[in-house]
């Protein structure tokens, strides 16, 4: 997921809290649990059959009493517990009562029967509870005619397995056992210490104490594992012995764990180098769940991903390769952050994910610098400032007033925008400063908690820094908005200067209020006597200027050097447009920088059609595809709400296929022996552009030709005969195209087929499909077995891109809105308004979302924030499509 520490004392964590505390020991904790008792230790027996519909559980907790009281306060949800007992320092065992205080919430009061004194306490409670079907706790899992048992606890769902201090600012050692059926294995966060029979037809597995945990990183999983062994993460400067290394997946999948395998112990040998600590856990299994609700999830020892990541094989898309790199190095980069530091509250859940993106991207660059990491933070943060231009945008920092809070918090803003503000200061204060304050951060909190001022004074006092950096730093963790730097070249005192004024960004019809600063670091490019310079200062007031020393006569300037400010910029209209004639001038990151400024404007209305164009063929000759096709995007926004006309639509395709069908037709719509991963990931994003999205025929038929041929026959699907790296692709324009018979040979086929990536196409191609009755057949089926609860978005967010599907959504959505929540599990409730109307752009669909939302968000979990942002997103929509509306296309 998901794809942080500090002391244990209460006293800390109440300075970092934005949730009240209970005001008596009598009320319910609406946020955090009270201080006055912690856990020290966990010991949890389970006993688990996966062919079941429950499970069995005893948890003895050890608790720090820390004042008299006749109860104590702590989690847990669904649980059927059948006795309840506490133990006294001295040994005394008495009755308890376990009472749910708050079901929604998952709070449960433990009633003594009488006052104890300060004491150390062993809580003993036994229970059964269901398998979770919603992907959270511990959930039951079928995969081809086997059923699994596996957990997700991230980020509140740890109280659906047993019974405890759900935050993470409880971190103790567990002692974990698990009986189960003699046919399945039981693996958890660390080694098995032994396997002992258990009755007839079971077996008990016993495993290490853990290090120091918060309950959200409590893992383990039971079924018919594949276990297969890796390459050994060989001993180091920092890890005096070797650390095994371990792949699970489903039955009959071990095979095709080796690649993900052989590329972990570089990138552990790495992050070891970079912190200068060790990997200290007893064991590495990388785990391809059969489903999953997160990309990834960093637990210690037992990391789990969706199973595309990490079973490849030589017919994998070239997007999933990468991407299995690219999230294993976040993932285990959370060891460090996440896992031995632990952020103390969820509103410092950036110290994780923050951090893990933006060292993920050091190692993608450091082992395969052909996958430009660099430019995917640079776009990363691109794609947050879109939702950070919300009005409802959330903070980095966010206060948490409730569970919802939490489980939205798991966006852009926490992972691509911190990523990229983090980047940012690194570049301000020297990439060897910010190494030593973090190498500082880490072993000043090891295996303890850490807050945002920990971290950010760690790293002033590596760089020698005071009060002002600080500020700066904190101005991007407690303020939502993305500054806006209005610059305008003079000339004062003989010099040279940039004078920059900053204000928030707010789109066109954005209700917010522009007066609002930050702390930036503003380094900018420009033209000089001899070549390019860059001059740097630290921003800290609405104005500021930047003395460009020996610049030229009339220099051109880039306000973003390197494209690595987090900020958009803006330059007098003409000098902005005719920056693209000085695109060669520019780095892959600032021509990345420059396709966001073109893009800014037009959201604000300062820019038009034909600007983004002109734009659009001029970053076309980069040889980078994230470069190269920045502006697709907004060109599809486009042909979606302005072209709606056939001669406004062929002047999109002559505009796009002029900039980029000679690259297609020069690539082909096949694999090449010895291409380069660019050339690979631009040909799927332009046959996906001007195939599927813009129809340009020629393209379209290539696609036709390859999903025609995976179809071919009528029994079982060739899936050979297409790209693999175009599957999607090409089956979309063959359902398209041939309608019910594709649609109900790929039905057939996703009802047997177990291969990820084979089923993320066909489940793609159905959603995709523009007819009403297929649509609606497509849809229904996600409310089905044959669609995991993790593949159910794939086959319903498709039919937003269209806009002669979009409106059919609605009613389905709202007829199936009972099923699509007990299906899915409240904590989705976030998602649900943009699943409902994603891609919607009219005021009456942004009131219509307001009608049927608003009585229902009390039982859904999170829903009121993805409630503010689908509206606001919709009406922002409306006022950009009534402001370009007008303007032509086509010069």
């Amino acid at each position: 997921m998901r794809l942080p520490a500090r002391s244990l004392l209460f006293s800390a964590l109440a300075l970092c809290s934005s949730a009240a505390f209970a005001a008596s020991k009598d009320d319910v904790p609406t946020g955090h649990l009270p201080g006055w008792a912690t856990p020290t230790h966990y010991t949890l027996s389970l006993k688990v059959d996966p062919d079941q519909p429950t499970f069995t559980g005893r948890a003895q907790i050890k608790v720090d009493l820390k004042e008299a009281s006749d109860h104590v306060w702590l989690h847990g949800k669904e649980l059927k517990v059948s006795r309840t007992f506490v133990t006294d320092a001295k040994g005394k065992r008495a009755i308890a009562r376990y009472v749910s205080a708050d079901e929604q919430a998952g709070v449960v009061r433990i009633d003594f029967g009488r006052e104890l004194s300060p004491q150390q306490l062993t809580l003993d409670i036994s229970y059964t509870a269901p398998f979770n079907q919603q992907l959270q706790g511990l959930y039951q899992v079928k995969y081809q005619g086997e059923n699994y048992a596996i957990t997700q606890m991230e980020p509140v769902s740890a109280r659906y397995a047993f019974p405890g201090f759900d935050e993470p600012i409880f971190k103790t050692p567990y002692d974990l056992s698990i009986t189960v059926p003699e046919g399945d294995k039981a693996l958890a966060n660390t080694a098995e210490t032994g396997t002992k029979p258990a009755g007839k037809g079971w077996k008990t597995t016993t495993f290490a104490t853990t290090l120091p945990l918060p309950t959200y990183l409590l893992a383990y999983g039971i079924g018919p594992w594949d276990v297969v062994a890796g390459p050994d993460i060989a001993a180091g400067a920092h890890r005096p012995q070797a650390t095994k290394l371990r792949g699970v997946a489903a039955k009959g999948q071990g095979a095709r764990m080796e690649r993900a395998l052989a590329q972990t112990p570089q990138m552990i040998h790495f992050l070891e180098d970079y912190y200068a600590f060790g990997y200290p856990f007893d064991k590495l299994d990388l785990v391809a769940a059969p489903d999953f609700s997160a990309g990834a999830m960093e637990n210690p020892g037992f990391v789990t991903f969706r199973d595309w990541l990490l079973l490849l094989d030589k017919n994998s898309p070239a997007r999933n390769v990468r991407g299995s790199f690219n999230v294993t190095a976040h993932e285990l980069a959370h060891m460090w952050t996440g896992d031995i530091v632990t952020m103390a509250w969820w509103d410092d859940l950036w110290l994780n994910e923050s951090f893990a993106t933006w060292m993920q991207q050091k190692v993608t660059m450091k082992f395969h610098p052909e996958y430009h990491a660099d430019l995917d933070r640079i776009s990363g943060a691109q794609h947050a400032m879109d939702n950070d231009a919300l009005v409802s945008a959330r903070k980095m920092r966010q206060p948490i007033t409730g569970n919802g809070d939490i489980e939205t918090a798991f966006d852009g803003i926490t992972y691509q925008k911190g990523a990229a503000v983090l980047g940012m200061f690194e570049a301000f204060v020297g990439e060897e400063t910010f190494q030593a304050g973090m190498r500082d951060y880490i072993a000043s909190h090891k295996f303890a908690n850490a807050t945002a001022d920990d971290l950010v004074g760690a790293i002033a006092k590596a760089a020698g820094k005071d009060e002002t950096f600080k500020n700066a730093f904190r101005s991007f963790l407690n303020q939502p908005g993305v500054p806006y730097l209005q610059t305008e070249l003079a000339r004062e005192g003989g010099e040279t200067v940039l004078k920059v004024r900053q204000q928030r960004y707010l789109p066109l019809g954005s209700k917010g209020d522009a007066a609002q600063t930050w702390g930036i670091p503003v380094c900018v490019k420009y033209e000089a006597r001899k070549g390019s310079k860059t001059a740097c200062e630290l921003v800290t007031g609405s104005e500021g200027r930047i003395v460009l020393a020996d610049a030229a006569r009339k220099p051109w300037v880039f306000p973003n050097a390197k494209g690595a400010g987090y900020y958009r910029f803006s330059l007098p209209q003409q000098q902005l447009l005719a920056l693209g004639k000085h695109v060669a001038a520019l780095d892959d990151g600032e021509q990345l920088a420059y396709a966001d400024a073109i893009d800014a404007a037009f959201r604000r209305g300062d820019a038009d059609v034909n600007d983004v164009l002109t734009a659009m063929q001029a970053l076309s000759a980069s040889e980078l595809p994230d470069v190269s096709t920045a502006l697709i995007g907004r060109v599809g926004w486009i042909w979606r709400h302005l072209a709606t006309t056939e001669v406004q639509r062929d002047a999109l395709r002559a505009a796009a296929s002029k900039a980029f069908l000679p690259k297609l037709q020069a690539l082909g719509y096949q694999r090449r022996e010895g291409e380069s991963p660019d050339a690979v990931i631009l040909r799927s994003t332009l046959a996906g552009f001007l195939g599927d999205t813009l129809g340009v025929p020629e393209v379209r038929n290539a696609l036709l030709a390859q999903g025609d041929a995976v179809l071919a026959g009528g029994g079982a699907l060739n899936f050979a005969a297409a790209n693999p790296d175009l599957l999607d692709d090409a089956l979309s324009v063959a359902v398209q195209t041939r309608g019910k018979p594709a649609v109900d040979a790929l039905i057939a086929a996703i009802k047997t087929n177990g291969d990820a990536s084979q089923r993320n196409a066909m489940i793609s191609a159905i959603g995709a499909t523009t007819d009403g009755v297929l649509l609606q057949q497509a849809r229904d089926l996600a409310l089905t077995d044959a669609i995991k609860v993790g593949e159910m978005s794939n086959v319903l967010m498709p039919g937003h891109a269209n806009a002669s599907t979009h409106a059919s959504m609605w009613v389905w959505f709202t007829s199936n809105f009972d099923a699509i929540v007990k299906r899915t599990g409240a904590f989705t409730g976030g998602r649900l308004p943009a699943l409902a109307a994603s891609g919607g752009c009219s005021v009456e669909e942004a009131d219509r979302l307001d009608a049927f939302f608003k009585p229902r968000l009390a039982q859904l979990s999170g829903a009121d924030r993805g409630l503010a942002q689908t509206g606001e997103g919709i009406r922002l929509c409306a006022a950009l499509k009534a402001k370009q509306q007008d303007a032509p296309i086509g010069r």
